[in-house]
């Protein structure tokens, strides 16, 4: 994903923008967050739950129902049948669908968007508590995580920060990273977003002439 050009030249960016201020950046840049089990199993049950009904309203189950209908056969028996077919129907199609979308690309394709931001904003999450833990409480830190995979940004600020910049400059932030993922030149998106952030601390987090670089200014991929 990032070539050690790419880790240098966002490292220098970090440092640079931390020169302005009393606050913190780290970035994250994550292959993906999950691998989103469930999808394959809910879009399974979907479909084998609403595609059954809707053929028998399309009256397509006629020539199974009818096709081998001999004189013989009872009421009892048709119906008998009918959930056989339906039944068969329904597992049929839950396991075609179930191995059809877990391929890895159409499982991504096929998760839906809320789900993608909720999971790779809990792996932000945790990843700013875990460096909030090494940080003097309430010192001015941004975490800037990216799932190149999902092509999710998440920016996470202390909310002092958040009511001294306002969420504008937090949204141009996050589509900067996101562009240049989806640009693929994801080193490109952080140095920019980066560069923002910086500002935007410098401007109500001025530095004070006290030297306190308290975390590593490298991304950290994983």
């Amino acid at each position: 994903m990032l070539s050690e050009q790419d880790h240098k030249r966002i490292a220098d960016a970090v440092t640079d923008a931390e020169l302005g201020t009393t606050g913190e950046i780290t970035c994250v840049l994550a292959q993906h967050v999950s691998n989103y089990r469930e999808v394959p199993l809910a879009w399974a049950a979907m479909v084998s739950l609403c595609l059954p009904p809707l053929l028998v309203l399309a009256g397509l189950h006629e020539p199974l129902l009818h096709g081998g209908w001999s004189d013989g056969d009872t009421e009892d028996g048709l119906v008998l049948r009918a959930l056989s077919y339906y039944a068969m129907a329904q597992a049929a199609l839950f396991v075609i669908v179930a191995l059809l979308v877990n391929w890895p690309p159409l499982r991504r394709l096929l998760t839906p968007g809320l789900l993608k931001r909720y999971r790779v904003g809990q792996v932000a999450r945790h990843h700013y508590a875990a460096v909030g833990t090494r940080l003097e409480k309430d010192a001015p830190h941004i975490l800037i995580f990216a799932c190149f995979a999902d092509h999710r940004v998440e920016l996470v600020a202390n909310p002092a920060i958040h009511a001294a910049v306002g969420q504008g400059l937090w949204d141009a932030a996050v589509a900067t990273v996101t562009d240049g993922i989806k640009a693929g030149q994801p080193a490109e998106g952080f140095i920019r977003a980066i560069g923002m952030c910086g500002d935007a601390m410098a401007k109500h987090f001025p530095a004070n002439g006290l030297d306190k670089n308290r975390m590593s200014n490298n991304i950290f991929v994983m």
